[in-house]
């Protein structure tokens, strides 16, 4: 069987540099004889609002606990049609790359839909399944985004403060907790402002990191094994990412 990327894509703008991006990215997958799909989620017309109205099959009639109808759903084999879709191509795929722009420091709602509704419990994570053990664990993920801030204001000492800790939500409490090997960032800055040549500089640099992309390091979160009763950090343990810190 041939190795399988998922492209998800989240920008309204179809001329954007984005859409360079996720066109860069499929062309390199697919020159490696990789399988691609490509869920481009504004032109699916994507519903990214969670509703109990999406599950024929109620476990709880009388409150919506979102998780355990998704839980539901999966056991019953009825999760609705556009939720069931996507999930199949999570499950199919070796490496999902996300490309998006960063709004408001984070991902535009569209795609924080898709969260939501796809990353179903029972597939996704649950049952003490989470990090090392979650449950697309041996699967690797990766983030292209971009923005319009010069690289200095997304530097550690920036305005706007350090990029890895505007990406920690996604790439660890998203990716991280759901068991994907997660590659470094591309982050493209200033593309509204820079040169041409800059921009193909970076689409270069996307194919670069893709070529790489099954034996690239990942960040190193770390799992429930190295914690204690409490759930915090043991003291042997040395802190290895920037989302955590000793009190």
């Amino acid at each position: 069987m041939p190795e399988r990327a998922l492209v998800v894509y989240a920008n309204p703008e179809p001329t954007s540099f984005g859409a360079a991006l996720r066109d860069r990215a499929v062309a390199e997958l697919q020159a490696q004889g990789m399988e691609v799909a490509v869920s481009d989620l504004y032109a699916m017309g994507f519903d990214p609002v969670a509703r109990g109205e999406e599950f024929s099959n109620r476990r709880f009639d009388h409150r919506l606990w979102y998780d355990r109808e998704q839980q539901h759903a999966v056991r019953t084999d009825t999760l609705c049609d556009d939720v069931a879709a996507e999930v199949e191509k999570l499950r199919a795929a070796d490496l999902v790359v996300l490309v998006f722009p960063l709004w408001w420091f984070s991902v535009p709602a569209i795609l924080k839909g898709w969260f939501d509704r796809v990353l179903v419990k029972d597939v996704a994570y649950g049952g003490g399944r989470r990090y090392a053990e979650g449950g697309f664990a041996g699967k690797r993920a990766m983030l292209v985004t971009t923005t319009n801030a010069w690289p200095g204001m997304l530097a550690p000492d920036g305005l706007m403060g350090d990029v890895e800790i505007v990406l920690w939500p996604l790439q660890n409490g998203v990716l991280g907790y759901t068991g994907f090997g997660v590659l470094p960032a591309l982050v493209a800055n200033a593309v509204a402002f820079v040169q041409d040549d800059d921009r193909h500089a970076i689409l270069d640099d996307l194919a670069a990191r893709l070529a790489d992309w099954r034996t690239a390091e990942t960040i190193p979160f770390h799992h429930a094994g190295e914690v204690g009763e409490d759930w915090r950090l043991r003291e042997d343990v040395e802190i290895r990412v920037i989302g955590h810190r000793r009190a």
